[in-house]
């Protein structure tokens, strides 16, 4: 039913959030959370609600720079296997950013199943970033292929992970980004230590680590020093990065 219904189903971009800019210079695609199996269409008030409050603040801190975000809207909710429709979708909505705006890099910011098709679409020409927060990643399998990695060289890749996550393992996370590390060294990774999936417990740090890393990838602003340290650092120190209470401070610079 998924396959025969492809057709009829076209992915979108909502509208970018605040005003335009005068002139694009750089694109955010939100990927919002997904389902690992469903053929329905997602909700397009909770597809947005998982990404709104972030879509919010990048828009505004990025305005002065010709930033512009739009959510990615699936055509299903659910991954569904070798379709990987969600990764396909963002693969897409990389284009339609390169239609609407020419030639601007965009960054990939996913949350759970977007997670992880922003890490499977950051191959895409036009990415030059990919900010991947609590991804779903499958379990190992030695009789399935692992997490492709190599399309992520070149580009620069942020994961943050809360360490008591029930939903996500982070320990799946951290050795997608050890095996990432070694054909990249521009991957660098956040432990978010006692916090769950949705992060709500230092929600304050991570969007100022987001916004530090968009910034910084996308217009060339310099990165904290903890950004910068974890990037550097060898590992498995650069990715197990505490995420300290109070980042995006001034201490931090």
């Amino acid at each position: 039913m998924v396959q025969q219904a492809t057709a009829a189903r076209r992915a979108r971009l909502g509208r970018v959030f605040g005003p335009v800019p005068t002139a694009v210079s750089g694109v955010v695609l939100l990927l919002p959370a997904g389902d690992e199996v469903s053929g329905r269409r997602p909700s397009p008030f909770f597809s947005v609600a998982s990404v709104r409050a972030l879509g919010r603040r990048l828009a505004r801190v990025g305005r002065a720079e010709g930033l512009a975000v739009h959510v990615v809207h699936y055509r299903y909710r659910g991954w569904n296997g070798s379709e990987a429709h969600l990764a396909r979708d963002a693969a897409w909505a990389a284009d339609e950013a390169v239609r609407l705006y020419g030639d601007v890099p965009v960054c990939l910011v996913g949350r759970d199943m977007g997670a992880r098709a922003a890490l499977h679409a950051g191959g895409h020409e036009a990415v030059n970033s990919v900010l991947a927060i609590a991804p779903w990643l499958p379990e190992d399998d030695v009789a399935a292929p692992p997490e492709p990695v190599k399309q992520l060289v070149g580009r620069r890749v942020l994961i943050v992970h809360g360490t008591n996550d029930e939903r996500t393992d982070p320990e799946l996370s951290f050795r997608l980004a050890a095996r990432a590390k070694k054909a990249n060294r521009e991957v660098c990774r956040f432990e978010v230590h006692s916090d769950r999936h949705r992060l709500r417990q230092h929600r304050a740090e991570v969007a100022a680590l987001a916004e530090d890393f968009v910034m910084g990838a996308l217009f060339g602003r310099a990165f904290s020093r903890p950004v910068r340290d974890a990037l550097a650092a060898p590992p498995p120190l650069g990715l197990r990065m505490p995420l300290a209470a109070g980042f995006g401070g001034s201490w931090g610079r």
